[in-house]
């Protein structure tokens, strides 16, 4: 390996470097993927703390979380110091930003739920959708569907994308109105009744060993520093997948989250006559109540 590109602006080292064995996909590739997809993810990441996964040797081999800044920071990156914490955090924000984070070696970017300038103050809740292993993928889109439906009844719109995954998270834009306790004492609430009210179905417990033939609802995603990956993120995994938003009429039979990927996803945008996600920056909705289970 050998060589360098610049690209947005950035040095980027040994651009030929496979990151995806699987596949043969560079590290010249990832920066090319994320060329291509900024402008549709960055209103997702932009002015927010990030953790990252960095993998600097490829997919699957000494990958590690990243939380803090650290030393020999890329000028590109910024820094905030969030009240509570003791060191810095990164965010991206912009294009070479991303494509600084390609030359960190780092294949997930998992955002906060809150901007930099309003770290006590979340304006997205997440619920996350992880099944037990075995159970059909026409599972998980039941519950996002229900999901979906139970936040209708309380007067809340939401969005949908895959992980990159097997699950699917549910996505809750509000106004930065709410402290963190009072986020996640709603998604509990919320993913509580639908545990009372279909208990052979779904689970708000941690443990695998409870999980058997069951969806966990992971609300616990509702709190600092408990990130969820960023849609059109990549993922460290076999197949270089890819976190895709989605239009709720897309959740139905024959969805296959595999279909989403390096390769693909930026030619499926460019085909998109509309962004699924357009809207969600500018729904303006309140924390109401929480349900009780």
């Amino acid at each position: 390996m050998s060589g360098e590109r610049i690209v947005a602006g950035v040095r980027l080292s040994s651009p030929d470097k496979i990151l995806y064995p699987e596949q043969g996909i560079t590290k010249g590739d990832l920066a090319d993927y994320y060329i291509a997809v900024a402008d549709r993810i960055l209103s997702h990441v932009a002015f927010r703390p990030v953790t990252m996964v960095r993998c600097p040797t490829g997919r699957g081999t000494k990958c590690f979380y990243q939380r803090h800044a650290g030393s020999g920071v890329p000028e590109q990156l910024g820094e905030v110091t969030i009240p509570g914490f003791d060191e810095p955090y990164l965010f991206i924000r912009d294009l070479p930003g991303l494509v600084a984070m390609v030359q960190m070696g780092v294949l997930e970017i998992h955002p906060w739920g809150v901007t930099v300038d309003r770290p006590d103050k979340a304006d997205r809740i997440i619920f996350d959708l992880d099944p037990d292993e075995g159970l059909a993928f026409a599972d998980v889109i039941r519950a996002a569907r229900e999901v979906r439906e139970r936040l209708a009844a309380l007067g809340l719109e939401s969005f949908v994308k895959t992980t990159g995954g097997k699950g699917l998270h549910v996505v809750v834009p509000v106004e930065p109105t709410a402290a963190w306790r009072e986020v996640k004492s709603f998604a509990k609430g919320v993913s509580a009744q639908m545990a009372a009210d279909s208990p052979d179905r779904y689970l708000t417990k941690v443990s695998k060993a409870d999980r058997a033939g069951r969806i966990f609802i992971d609300y616990l995603r509702n709190d600092p520093t408990s990130t969820a990956v960023a849609p059109y993120s990549t993922r460290s995994r076999a197949g270089a997948p890819v976190a895709m938003p989605l239009a709720w009429g897309q959740v139905k039979a024959g969805l296959d989250p595999c279909d989403y990927t390096v390769r693909t996803v930026p030619a499926l945008i460019r085909r998109q006559r509309i962004d699924p996600w357009s809207a969600i920056s500018a729904v303006r909705q309140t924390l109401p109540d929480a349900p009780r289970a």
